[in-house]
């Protein structure tokens, strides 16, 4: 498929490479968001493109040239899997791609788009980007109904087992859907215009008349007076972001924890923010995982970070903590920790115990920690704390110690007397404030450790 298709952002030249070779893929080099790419397009017909030999080697080579001259890849997907006529040639030719996608992952930035199905091992080279996109009549899965129906007798329609709502809600594959291949091609636009060309590159400046100086009024009234009252954390986000502008990713998996893109001050920032709407903001193996692969995406393209921080904790439970939660929790802490780019982190609200710790607190690396004066920062709450601590105490002295324990330790001065937190501001100071902390951090340089990778705790 050709992307010749006339946008301000888009150049329509194109220079073909390879495409004699007979085969379901085309690869060209293109002008996508201002930036030369390498796009590697599916072609449905006649084979419903089922990937042959010659085209895992196809893609191959067009990834390593995407490496060598640090052009962002770009990947039209639509295949059926593996060609069942090229037979064991045709998965090796498929291993052969996957290999160079993931050496290329972190190196240049990856986005995928779904515009129809991708089913069996071609399937995860979706997992291997960066960003994929979907639209409504795109599906995929490793094994489809057929498969389940026979291993698990449970029936499945293709729709619900890997459609496009299942991958972004269920699964977590699709980060961002739209409604057809147009506002795809748009979305991969947009994205690239913020990316920078590959990790050796610096996410762009880019001009604003929004003041850094503006003062954000609605914030000093967006925290509910009840402590188990919800807001929205967008609300925050585009309030103190450049224009109002924030690309979301992956809204509708883990909905209590928001990642995206925007720009403060003219320079882009990656955003993690806890949301109180959904879970109160608890943290549970989706989210986890979520935050911490964002946290690795801005990591390897060099986007400050900006951590919203208002949680009560991990979500707990029996079936949460036999599923790995001590090891997706971990994934959290574990990407931080390994993060380079500067980082800033806002305590909003709550901000208790193991949750405190992995949202980029001081003890975790975080550059700058900011608090509002509504922040509790503890171990636990006042509620959790009085059930331990009086459990043995008369109905009136527990709810005595709990007002005591609230005015004495869930307060941000505590943290900040210890230099926990640098600094605490008011809701209406807070754009000035990461603006000034970012502008002061875009110089800071990072140490490349001496192991060649780490054990991730997966």
């Amino acid at each position: 498929m050709l992307i010749d298709r006339k946008d301000t952002n888009r150049s329509t030249s194109r220079l073909i490479l390879g495409n004699r070779i007979p085969g379901s893929i085309e690869v060209n080099f293109q002008e996508l968001g201002g930036k030369p790419c390498v796009i590697i397009s599916s072609i449905p017909a006649p084979n419903k493109g089922a990937l042959t030999e010659n085209d895992g080697v196809k893609i191959a080579s067009a990834i390593s040239k995407a490496v060598a001259l640090e052009m962002p890849i770009v990947l039209i997907l639509s295949t059926s899997g593996a060609s069942i006529h090229d037979g064991i040639a045709a998965l090796h030719g498929w291993g052969t791609a996957a290999n160079a996608l993931a050496k290329a992952s972190g190196i240049v930035p990856i986005i995928a788009g779904l515009f129809g199905p991708a089913v069996s091992g071609p399937a995860l080279l979706l997992g291997l980007a960066d960003v994929v996109i979907t639209t409504p009549d795109s599906y995929a899965f490793v094994s489809g109904p057929d498969m389940v129906m026979g291993y698990t007798g449970i029936k499945v329609s293709t729709n619900d087992l890997g459609g496009s709502y299942s991958l972004a809600a269920k699964t977590g594959v699709s980060y961002i859907e739209v409604q057809n291949v147009d506002e795809m091609i748009e979305q991969i636009g947009e994205l690239l215009v913020i990316l920078p060309r590959s990790t050796n590159e610096l996410p762009a400046f880019f001009a604003t008349n929004d003041p850094i100086s503006r003062d954000c009024e609605s914030l000093n009234s967006i925290i509910p007076d009840a402590a188990m009252g919800s807001y929205d954390v967008r609300d925050i986000i585009t309030e103190i972001v450049d224009d109002g502008y924030f690309l979301e990713l992956r809204a509708g998996w883990a909905p209590q924890l928001v990642v995206g893109l925007a720009r403060i001050g003219g320079n882009p920032v990656g955003i993690l923010a806890n949301q109180p709407r959904v879970l109160a903001g608890t943290l549970d193996i989706p989210a986890s995982q979520k935050g911490a692969r964002f946290v690795r995406f801005c990591d390897a393209f060099n986007f400050p970070l900006l951590s919203l921080e208002d949680t009560p904790g991990f979500l707990p439970g029996k079936d949460v903590e036999w599923r790995g939660m001590i090891r997706h929790g971990a994934e959290m802490a574990f990407s931080y920790a390994a993060c380079g780019v500067p980082r800033i982190c806002l305590i909003l609200r709550k901000a208790f115990g193991g949750a405190y710790i992995v949202m980029d607190s001081k003890g975790m690396g975080s550059d700058l920690v900011f608090a509002w004066p509504s922040a509790e920062i503890a171990v636990m709450g006042a509620q959790g704390a009085t059930q331990i601590l009086m459990r043995r105490a008369s109905d009136e002295e527990r709810v005595q110690y709990q007002d005591t324990y609230q005015q004495k330790y869930l307060t941000p001065y505590v943290a900040a007397e210890r230099g926990y937190v640098d600094d605490i501001i008011e809701p209406k100071d807070t754009r000035r404030a990461i603006a000034l902390g970012l502008s002061t951090l875009l110089t800071k340089k990072e140490r490349i450790r001496k192991a060649k990778h780490a054990n991730s705790p997966m």
